[in-house]
């Protein structure tokens, strides 16, 4: 497994683009920096699937702003991370199940920080009340700081393009 994470990165190295001046390629660091940052806005979505709720606060700084206003109607608001997790927790639980997909990531590495932007799916899934799906389509940002810890998210926004479904499933707590 080892050589083959060494071989996929070295791939990616010989594949990295040139700076804007031309010439120098991206360095090992912005490499492992923009695969740190990608892995984690994943893993996220990973863990939330999984119901692992401590996992899924580990990604977090102790503070996060949170933006999920084309969601909710709610306005995006800075919270404590406990909060943000708790509440994912008191929604998806039990009978209750996900699957959140994120592709064509770009990422802007800045000096102790990093913008993740991605397209995200999720579906959802729960019996009781008529069709049990609800699906959701939209785009992420997720914004990281590096701490002592390693890349913590401190803030996202997830914009909703399109939804379908019964909205009881988004909305109803799983049992």
């Amino acid at each position: 497994m080892n050589v083959l994470r060494h071989a996929t990165f070295a791939a990616g190295m010989a594949l990295a683009p040139v700076d804007a001046g031309g010439a120098e390629p991206v360095s090992w660091q912005a490499l492992a920096d923009e695969r740190a940052v990608v892995r984690i806005a994943d893993a996220i979505d990973l863990a939330v699937d999984a119901q692992d709720w401590k996992l899924a606060r580990s990604y977090f700084a102790d503070r996060v702003t949170a933006d999920l206003s084309s969601l909710s109607g709610q306005p995006a608001a800075n919270i404590a991370s406990d909060e943000l997790i708790g509440a994912w927790a008191g929604n998806l639980k039990g009978s209750k199940t996900s699957l959140h997909l994120r592709t064509n990531h770009q990422v802007v590495l800045e000096a102790g920080a990093a913008t993740v932007r991605s397209n995200g799916y999720a579906w959802n899934r729960m019996e009781g009340n008529g069709d049990p799906l609800w699906e959701v389509w939209g785009t992420y940002e997720h914004h990281l700081i590096r701490s002592g810890a390693g890349w913590k998210v401190d803030g996202f926004t997830f914009r909703m393009t399109h939804e379908r479904g019964n909205p009881w499933v988004k909305t109803a707590p799983g049992q």
